[in-house]
């Protein structure tokens, strides 16, 4: 073909009609529904999207603009990039003060930490910290139940510096998430609200550019919620705390002005940034139902990556689930950043995994160039549409918490917890079943890494009542606030948080524990029946099976009668054993092989690797445990021969 014959060329324009046709003869018989994937959040995703699937009058939507899916700002992180806002870790304010200057010469760009009752125990301390930032960095600081003696320690030391005006970010607190976590708030409602109204209106006067109402999503999240699920309770929590906020004399403009809503971001890439995006279009919708104008309708959002999807074992993986949650967030279009340290799970954080922490951020800023775009995610039909199908469904179930009192009331009657269970259960048993994985964790699991049980880290229940003139006036007086501290009881049952890793984290402790106080390790013997070719595959995926549950595989050499299997037996001094061959294999000895070797060893417990063709009842007749396989419950079966091995370990003992 010559040149000016392929300038004259055009394709074909493709159709989705097309498209399934040429799928349909990749597939080879199978049917198309095999390249759908239903989510969570009960949406079917489809294998390809098109412009037939872009939402009606989305094209000439811009950044800046309402319904604001697509960003606050019209020119997006090129004129307002988001805040790498990482959370310090310290054990003491001179700790934190030292660690905050270098992550701010170090690239990070907003004051952020979190607020310990252990930081009240020198309040002078506290306010020369405050007192000490001169370059104007902002605030990104969820104060949670301590707010109130927070905001009297930063007034203090902006009386004296006199910088208050130029104070920006946010040092705030979301009540109702505190709650969920609680079990319940510190005092009668009406009356908590009323006091947290004033205390806030004196703060705004004090420090009139900060933001003190926080929409905290993140709970629900940790707790297993689906996206539609974290949306539909972020929205609903901002109604009740502005509702809460007007009916205490505040004007709406105002109130709105006072808020920030926080994410957390998990590893389902593009459901997490449709996600946020959907989060602006529905507060566009809900401030517009309350008359607010168009400049206070926008959402502004902080984001931290999911400890929900953290793991304690082959921590370095994290890196790779932060990356991606970090990279959905900034897609999703966030105002404030927060990454976790690979290592926050195991509570080992230290400088080194802090500094790659915040240089995750900074790779996505200075050499992905993903603030030099405004919505890089923004025309896609995939996000488009999926950001419309969250939003649908979130209204939908915020209809309905509303239609039951509201988000404080569906906590206090346990409906709304028991939402999310339910979710958080299907989460976990596709997990215990493998059918989720957990890269390093329930598959593909290191044995030669040791691993450490954290310390549980408990929610704050400190409380400190007051104006907060009357707190300031405390500090002023060097009266210890630690001794206003008030104990949050629990009036119903809190959110559950968990990472989706910890029943197989305590599977390797257990192991850990045999293997400690039965001075031998957890093992199970492989029966590798034949030439090496052909039982490898199935050795293989037993030994990761294993693994998964802290539990060394021990191989025999190529096992060819009973006689040799029972040898291997004898000189294993192991309890627990799986055959390992190929189905042809399973055919020739049949059953009578394992009922051979119980005959002659009726000690053992014997498992069978994969699915024989036929005769299973005939294998399970000869003593066979269980048939290990791919849809196995991973779960169950490790627990139960772990459960075995600490029985015959106290019985040696």
């Amino acid at each position: 073909m010559t040149i000016e014959k392929m300038k004259t060329c055009s394709f074909n324009t493709a159709s989705f009609d097309d498209w399934q046709e040429k799928a349909a003869a990749s597939l080879k018989g199978k049917p198309l529904d095999t390249l759908y994937t239903n989510t969570y959040e009960n949406i079917t995703l489809k294998p390809l999207y098109t412009k037939d699937d872009f939402p009606e009058g989305m094209v000439g939507d811009f950044p800046g603009v309402p319904d604001y899916r697509r960003g606050i700002h019209p020119m997006g992180y090129q004129s307002d990039s988001w805040q790498i806002a990482n959370r310090v870790t310290y054990c003491n304010l001179e700790e934190l003060k030292e660690k905050m200057d270098s992550a701010l010469s170090k690239g990070q760009t907003a004051i952020s930490f979190e607020v310990k009752p252990e930081i009240f125990a020198d309040q002078k301390s506290l306010i020369a910290f405050f007192s000490s930032f001169k370059n104007g960095y902002p605030f990104c600081i969820n104060a949670g139940s301590l707010q109130a003696p927070l905001l009297a320690a930063l007034v203090i030391a902006n009386q004296e510096t006199g910088k208050a005006d130029k104070l920006s970010g946010f040092i705030a607190a979301d009540p109702v998430a505190e709650a969920s976590l609680n079990g319940g708030i510190p005092k009668e409602e009406t009356e908590f609200f009323q006091e947290w109204s004033r205390m806030l209106e004196e703060a705004s006067t004090e420090l009139p550019s900060l933001k003190t109402v926080m929409v905290n999503a993140a709970p629900y999240h940790n707790s297993g919620a689906n996206a539609v699920q974290e949306l539909a309770a972020a929205i609903a929590t901002g109604v009740f705390l502005l509702q809460k906020l007007i009916e205490n004399g505040w004007e709406l403009k105002k109130a709105l002005s006072k808020m920030v809503f926080n994410f957390a971001i998990g590893s389902n890439f593009f459901m997490e940034t449709s996600k946020l995006r959907a989060a602006r279009l529905l507060w566009n919708k809900t401030a517009e139902a309350f008359g607010a104008g168009m400049e206070d309708r926008k959402l502004v959002i902080s984001a931290e990556t999911s400890i929900f999807t953290k793991t304690i074992s082959d921590p370095y993986v994290n890196m790779l689930r932060t990356g991606n949650e970090a990279f959905a967030a900034v897609l999703g279009g966030v105002q404030y950043l927060h990454t976790g340290t690979f290592d926050e799970a195991a509570g080992n954080t230290n400088e080194f995994s802090e500094r790659v922490a915040r240089n995750t951020q900074l790779i996505l800023k200075s050499e992905a160039h993903l603030e030099k775009a405004a919505d890089p995610a923004g025309g896609s039909f995939y996000v488009e549409s999926l950001t419309k199908l969250l939003a649908e469904k979130a209204w939908e179930l915020f209809l309905e918490i509303d239609s039951k009192g509201g988000v404080y009331e569906t906590l206090k009657s346990g409906w709304l917890q028991e939402q999310i269970a339910k979710t958080a259960g299907k989460r976990e048993i596709d997990i215990l079943k493998r059918k989720k994985s957990i890269i390093g964790t329930n598959v593909y699991a290191n044995l030669a890494e040791k691993i450490t049980e954290p310390d549980n880290h408990e929610n704050s229940k400190n409380y400190i009542s007051g104006s907060l003139v009357d707190i300031m006036q405390k500090i002023k007086s060097d009266e210890a606030i630690s001794s206003s501290f008030i104990e949050i009881s629990s009036n119903f049952p809190p959110l559950e948080m968990k990472r989706l890793a910890e029943p197989f984290e305590n599977l390797r402790f257990k192991a850990d524990r045999i293997e400690k106080e039965g001075s031998v390790r957890p093992s199970v013997g492989l029966i590798c029946l034949g030439e090496l070719k052909k039982h490898k595959a199935r050795a293989d995926f037993i030994s990761g099976f294993l693994a998964a549950g802290g539990i060394h595989a021990e191989r025999s050499s190529e096992i060819t009668n009973a006689a040799d299997a029972a040898d291997f037996i004898k000189s294993s001094n192991i309890g627990q054993f799986v055959i390992c061959g190929e189905n042809g294999d399973y055919s020739t000895m049949g059953p009578e092989f394992a009922s051979e070797l119980k005959q002659q060893h009726p000690e053992i417990e014997l498992y069978l690797a994969g699915l024989p063709d036929e005769e299973e009842a005939e294998w399970k007749a000869a003593g066979i445990e269980e048939f290990i396989h791919i849809r196995s419950d991973a779960y169950q079966i490790l627990s139960s021969l772990l459960q075995h091995m600490e029985v015959s370990a106290d019985a040696k003992a």
